[in-house]
């Protein structure tokens, strides 16, 4: 395993990192634990979660699953960088009482130690911010961050889903209330298909010194070599992927991507997470195993290498914007 740097922190953290939004609603207890035993021997030490993980009724059961994991071996967490994530409402899927979800100090303070207890440990590493709170100010936010970091309950913060300007904003805040250095992380949505974050948000991310985690890096399985798996075994696609093989457009571009891929002798799964891995600025992509064989196949990416042919030819088919600012003005 790749390890780097995130952002202008300290903190060394694995080139893929463990998504577990799978655990609970799509992989068991059991299950779980052995894809994260298998994750932690393989070298990935960053984890990632969110409170709602588990959704619905189950929501904060992801955390659960963790949580039972670290009480298992007190050296999983000693080599785990635990990130999870606050905003969401943490009732049923009806409306928030007032102040139980978003960015208020009061919720920061009330979601901490709730995911603090179903995650077993006195700490997390990387406290992330989920969506834009656009009623809450950064001041309001970083004040209640300050305080959880004098008392060791968080140790970074990381935002997620941020637009540019965000970003920038949190950060200048942060900046003229001295203490917390700020945002230290920005996941957001970025692949091969959906390549708007390099407009701004990935440039105002290296600007901030923020290390980039991108989700969703197969597009919700579109860039996994789906039209294949539906010709071979019948499988068919469904969500995002099967909305978007809808239209004829896509699908002639993701079959173009698949034969380019099978022209280079390469799974195109795992050859989308190798082109985000050669990204400027991108810390490492989230992959979310729902079995052992998916993390297998994941971990073979981090060893890949993309010739400048194969990579001319991803660009040919899914062109980015172009640099920022070019890419809207002159």
């Amino acid at each position: 395993m790749e390890y780097t740097q995130l952002g202008r922190t300290g903190l060394k953290v694995s080139r893929l990192v463990l998504g577990t939004m799978n655990f609970g609603p799509q992989t068991n207890e059991a299950d779980s634990h052995a894809i994260m035993d298998a994750a932690l021997d393989a070298g990935i030490n960053y984890f990632d979660t969110a409170n709602v993980y588990g959704w619905g009724e189950d929501k904060g059961r992801t955390e659960e699953i963790i949580g039972s994991w670290f009480a298992k071996s007190p050296a999983h967490r000693d080599k785990t960088v635990l990130a999870t994530k606050v905003y969401g409402n943490m009732g049923g899927d009806g409306p928030a009482w007032p102040n139980h979800d978003k960015l208020s100090a009061l919720n920061i303070r009330r979601a901490v130690d709730a995911s603090l207890k179903r995650l077993q440990t006195d700490y997390i590493d990387i406290y992330q911010f989920h969506h834009v709170d656009r009623a809450t100010p950064f001041e309001e936010i970083w004040q209640a961050i300050d305080a959880l970091i004098q008392q060791g309950k968080i140790l970074y913060v990381g935002s997620s889903n941020f637009p540019g300007y965000k970003i920038a904003q949190a950060n200048e805040v942060a900046a003229r209330r001295g203490g917390t250095i700020g945002l230290v992380s920005e996941q957001c949505l970025y692949n091969l298909a959906e390549r708007r974050a390099e407009m701004e948000v990935i440039p105002a991310a290296q600007e901030y010194g923020l290390g980039v985690i991108p989700w969703s890096p197969l597009h919700g399985g579109l860039l996994g070599g789906i039209i294949k798996k539906q010709v071979e075994g019948g499988r068919r696609a469904s969500g995002r992927a099967a909305d978007a093989l809808n239209d004829p457009a896509t699908r002639a571009q993701i079959q173009s991507y698949e034969d380019l891929l099978d022209k280079h002798g390469l799974e195109p799964g795992e050859a989308a997470l190798t082109w985000l891995l050669t990204r400027p600025g991108i810390t490492g992509p989230i992959v979310g195993p729902r079995t052992a064989e998916q993390l297998e196949s994941a971990l073979r990416a981090v060893e890949l290498e993309l010739s400048e042919e194969l990579l001319t030819g991803l660009d040919e088919i899914f062109p980015g914007p172009g640099p920022s600012p070019e890419a809207f003005a002159w």
